[in-house]
């Protein structure tokens, strides 16, 4: 009889970490949802949207207002145009911005809201005017190294003059 005791609180610990490792796989992976009668959707049309993906976080002043719901390219500008599903209790103004930041060095990426000042508030439907793309790293390095091989080239013809 002591034996069959033990073995019901190993195995209750046993399904209580597992569930615990559930909890934790799903806050680490952000599958928090908006409930689709308390949120509305606006779009964003980005050059570059980096790594961004479905789901991601969108923030404003650090805290998340709505989620990525799709991402697909139009095929008449050739941009991508990101689909948003903002939480109700947030508007905004028609000049707000939209801009693709990363959490740390090479973090997530996410949307970045920043307010505007206009009476008119963005409607379900609407589209971000002002939007900036992602910055992708190896850009920046490639420019810079460009920009160094170019600062290298004038010296050594400005040393042979």
């Amino acid at each position: 009889m002591k034996r069959g005791m033990i073995d019901f609180w190993v195995g209750l610990f046993a399904v209580a970490g597992a569930a615990a490792l559930l909890f934790l796989a799903l806050k680490v992976s952000s599958q928090s949802t908006l409930a689709v009668n308390q949120s509305y959707e606006l779009v964003a049309n980005f050059d570059n949207i980096g790594g961004l993906k479905v789901r991601a976080p969108i923030k404003s002043a650090g805290v998340v207002v709505g989620r990525v719901n799709a991402i697909e390219l139009d095929p008449q500008r050739y941009v991508a145009r990101v689909h948003m599903a903002m939480d109700a209790r947030y508007q905004y103004s028609r000049d707000s911005s939209a801009e693709i930041l990363t959490s740390g060095l090479l973090g997530e990426q996410y949307i970045g809201i920043t307010p505007g000042a206009d009476d008119k508030m963005l409607k379900s439907g609407d589209t971000f005017k002002i939007t900036s793309s992602a910055i992708v790293l190896e850009q920046l390095i490639s420019r810079f190294l460009f920009s160094k091989a170019e600062g290298g080239n004038k010296d050594s013809t400005e040393a042979g003059k």
